[in-house]
């Protein structure tokens, strides 16, 4: 029901079931063995071996409770039954994707007690009432913190209509205003990301904030880490935050401890426990890094070596990032200390974070910039909405980059209505898989992108984990926001959003540029791709949407 962005286990075992990352040299060999080895110790002898072996004993202890109810109680098996009918009914009427309603009503009609428990289970999301209400708490104690400035507003009356149509939808729908006094850098790798990352560490004067998703020891987070030991000597407060996932394969689970021993603040978000709960379905899959309220990260780049290609595990590997400075800041701030705060039982000193924030250089309005987020406590998909606002306002292209493309008929419609009214729609995507079933389901969409007049690209040095749109040389997003149904639906997610900015040009040549190192999709690409390929993507994208 969760996906991982990384795992050590499956990222060297599967050099011995050929797959892509496999090298001619022996020395790759014996590393990648290596850490295999190591990751299979790490499981046999860690938390993680008994947290699989308790969830795996509560699916049994459930299988068997339910079997013997339908021997010893078939009055309420016949009533599960019938609870499978409307439940059917039910699903057929909610507000929610197409797809979603399939991905229910097939197992529930072959095994209407067991698909109806399943769904109870899911999407109850019991588990999530508490996370839900604690987020609510949160967000009601930061109204009003952010919003749109005089200065911004009286600008914005100089762009287009539907870009201040799509502000106020931001800013009233999703709380997330517009800026005017921000610069930005775009990085096309996050090699460059890394550098001015330790260059922008070094200058904390006040507090350091940091949320990830992957932390794996290495150069980068080795790196990262001496800095901000440093910066806790020098009285800087450092926050560091990262999902729970990582405890599973690349951190022990007191690592959380060690950091707090150095007097950095550290947690985990959402840590793994030995229960079933659908809560471990939403993960926290943001990059955020905000220093002294005066600089923010995020993007696609995790603190781990991949990321800055100093370890190899699907070829090159392609990745984005962006910095901002300035007043939009601001919302990185925020919804950074929502998160932290979400596991805590007291209350944010918020302004402590937003006042007095003297920047290094006067405020240099560059465009237009909106930081969002997602959450999926909330019933509206914020990160979608950005991504198809890009898509309906276009004119003359768009241009994606995205290591995933699993996306029901409603997105999949707004590219081909774009692509049919005259817009240019072309998207990369990788050659080497990080993750084999994604991929195949992804490759399954291609004769519906070609037929539409969509050109599709594959990254062939390697794997494409950008996740960036630019639009018409007028707009562009950046963040850790992938097209998929995880991102859209399960996780919690950040991006840019800029108008107008000079960050606008640098996401269109890093794509041009990015274009010459891929090959082109056709049909007779696609005809050429294994047979089984495309069966087991076609079946895994029934159930795509639940997992």
């Amino acid at each position: 029901m969760w996906s991982r962005k990384t795992g050590c286990a499956s990222r060297s075992f599967s050099i011995f079931c050929g797959g892509t990352e496999a090298g001619p040299g022996m020395e790759k060999l014996k590393r990648e063995f290596r850490r295999f080895t190591d990751c299979v110790f790490k499981i046999v002898f860690g938390r993680t071996l008994i947290v699989i072996l308790m969830v795996v004993f509560q699916i049994m202890v459930l299988l068997a409770s339910f079997m013997e109810v339908r021997v010893y109680f078939p009055f309420i098996w016949e009533a599960m039954n019938i609870l499978g009918g409307i439940l059917v009914i039910f699903i057929v009427n909610r507000d929610e994707p197409a797809e979603f309603k399939m991905s229910w009503i097939i197992p529930i009609c072959l095994f209407p007690v067991l698909g109806a428990l399943i769904y109870i289970f899911i999407m109850g999301n019991f588990g999530g009432i508490g996370l839900k209400a604690k987020l609510g708490r949160r967000m009601r104690e930061t109204e009003g913190l952010l919003a749109t400035d005089t200065v911004t507003r009286q600008a914005m009356k100089e762009c287009s209509a539907q870009f201040q149509g799509f502000a106020h939808y931001m800013e009233k729908t999703a709380h997330f205003p517009a800026y005017h006094g921000t610069s930005a850098v775009y990085y096309p790798l996050g090699e460059d990301k890394f550098t001015d990352l330790l260059t922008e560490l070094k200058k904390a004067e006040k507090f350091i904030f940091l949320e990830y998703f992957i932390v794996q020891p290495g150069v980068m987070w080795n790196a990262v880490l001496e800095v901000l030991k440093e910066k806790v000597r020098q009285g800087v407060e450092v926050r560091m935050m990262y999902d729970g996932m990582c405890s599973i394969f690349l951190l022990p689970d007191h690592y959380p401890r060690q950091l707090r021993a150095w007097g950095i603040r550290a947690k985990m978000f959402a840590p793994i426990v030995p229960f079933l709960s659908t809560t471990q379905n939403n993960r926290g899959h943001r990059k955020i890094v905000v220093i002294d309220g005066k600089v923010a990260f995020t993007g696609g780049v995790n603190l781990a070596d991949e990321y800055i290609n100093q370890t190899e595990r699907f070829g090159h590997w392609k990745d984005v990032a962006v910095k901002i400075t300035g007043d939009a800041v601001r919302s990185f701030t925020v919804m950074y200390l929502q998160m932290w705060n979400v596991s805590e039982t007291g209350s944010e000193n918020y302004e402590a974070y937003l006042r007095n924030v003297d920047l290094d250089k006067p405020l240099c309005r560059d465009g237009f910039v909106i930081p969002y987020g997602e959450m999926p406590t909330r019933s509206t998909e914020i990160c979608k909405t950005v991504y198809e606002s890009i898509i309906q306002r276009a004119s003359a292209y768009v241009h994606i980059m995205t290591p995933y493309f699993v996306v029901d008929k409603e997105f999949l419609d707004c590219m081909r209505f774009a692509a049919g009214r005259g817009v240019e729609v072309s998207m990369i995507l990788p050659h080497i898989p990080d993750k084999k079933m994604v991929y195949w389901i992804a490759r399954n969409f291609y004769p519906d992108l070609l037929r539409a007049g969509i050109r599709v690209y594959e990254y062939t040095p390697g794997f494409i984990h950008a996740k960036a749109f630019v639009s018409d040389g007028v707009c562009a997003t950046v963040g850790t926001v992938n097209l998929d149904y995880r991102s859209f639906y399960h996780h919690f997610e950040c991006g840019v959003y800029f108008q107008e900015s000079a960050v606008v040009a640098r996401v269109e040549e890093d794509f041009q540029n990015t274009l010459l190192k891929c090959q082109e999709v056709t049909m007779d690409y696609y005809r050429k791709i294994p047979i089984y390929q495309k069966i087991t993507g076609k079946v895994a994208r029934l159930l795509a949407p639940l997992v």
